[in-house]
């Protein structure tokens, strides 16, 4: 008599708990013919690099259950049945008002788990569970425009770096795992979403005023042109990035990948990928160790910000879906804008 033959299920011991991997031979990156045991065994690898990053952070999860070809969806809600007893959670507010619990990694189990249920790409909170409405991470997204490439988005974080050597703040640089450079800041967990977006679009527009013809903070991207866009609304509340060590769901199956401030030049974002990434951690150690060690005070950067909001610079447009925010200018593209003077 014929059956049904049931998938293969490997239990691992992962951080003191048992995670279960199910359809271990299923692809996910088709064009690699990386399987789902090589995403599940790739996160175990970088598991001292990837909990740096996402350590006691809610964190929205990029899953992909056929494959980085098939549906995706982001989930921000973690069921409240089938799940393991040990799994934390952190609770969240959305711009709406709404809530919803999200995945809270403590241990790389965490990761594993997410890992099993299909996600490819790890999309942390810039706060942590003891207060999640008071960043600790300022980000800074230095996001190629067409007509730029990776380069010029490294040397855009190259000029950032003088800037916070001036402010005597250290930058930690990383791959997006595509064209663009991502930039952190551990800061004091002291200021709002608004206070810490704030204080990043006085940044960027320093950047900017240094290097004008490489950098621009144009929300809009008629006006933006051929330059390195700082998408200061990374750090609106309940936008995220993928995190360092995070896979990114493209053909290579590349990796955001921390790198140092002499690398970041000379590197080529593609070499950084699920097979690379692990034996680079473990020869290289990473270069995000200290990343925890000196919070930064941000009060600069909102004094920057208070002298460009008295010389006619204030607020910057929100992303379209969030609700009209107290400051803002109009959400309105210049090209349709009617009272816009000619």
């Amino acid at each position: 008599m014929g059956g049904t033959t049931k998938a293969p299920v490997t239990e691992i011991e992962v951080a003191g708990h048992t995670v279960r991997l199910t359809s271990p031979d299923r692809i996910i990156f088709p064009q690699r013919g990386f399987t789902k045991a090589d995403v599940f065994h790739y996160y175990l690898g970088v598991g001292e690099g990837i909990m740096r990053a996402l350590r006691d952070r809610p964190t929205t999860l990029q899953r992909f259950p056929e494959g980085v070809e098939g549906e995706a969806f982001y989930q921000k809600r973690v069921p409240t049945r089938g799940v393991p007893p040990w799994l934390r959670t952190a609770t969240i507010s959305f711009p709406s008002g709404r809530s919803a619990a999200e995945l809270c990694p403590v241990d790389v189990a965490h990761v594993a788990w997410a890992a099993q249920m299909g996600t490819v790409v790890f999309h942390p909170w810039p706060v942590r569970a003891a207060d999640t409405d008071r960043p600790d991470e300022l980000r800074v997204d230095l996001d190629p425009q067409p007509g730029t490439d990776f380069a010029d988005a490294a040397a855009a974080a190259g000029e950032l770096r003088a800037v916070l050597d001036e402010l005597g703040v250290t930058g930690w640089p990383k791959t997006s795992g595509g064209r663009g450079v991502h930039v952190y800041l551990r800061i004091q967990p002291r200021w709002t979403f608004v206070e810490v977006r704030r204080a990043t679009i006085a940044l960027a527009r320093e950047l900017e005023r240094r290097r004008p013809e490489l950098v621009t903070t144009a929300w809009w991207k008629e006006e933006r042109g051929a330059r390195v866009f700082v998408d200061y609304n990374q750090m609106a509340r309940d936008r995220t990035i993928a995190c360092a060590y995070s896979l990114r769901a493209n053909a290579r199956a590349t990796a955001s990948t921390p790198v140092t401030w002499d690398e970041l030049p000379d590197v080529d974002p593609d070499d950084f990928d699920l097979r690379t990434v692990p034996a680079r951690l473990a020869e290289r150690g990473d270069p995000h160790t200290a990343i925890d060690d000196s919070p930064w005070d941000i009060t600069p950067l909102l004094e920057w910000a208070d002298r460009d909001a008295t010389a006619g610079q204030g607020d910057l447009p929100y992303p379209p879906e969030y609700p009209k925010m107290p400051g803002e200018p109009k959400r309105v593209q210049p090209s349709r804008d009617r009272d816009r003077p000619r």
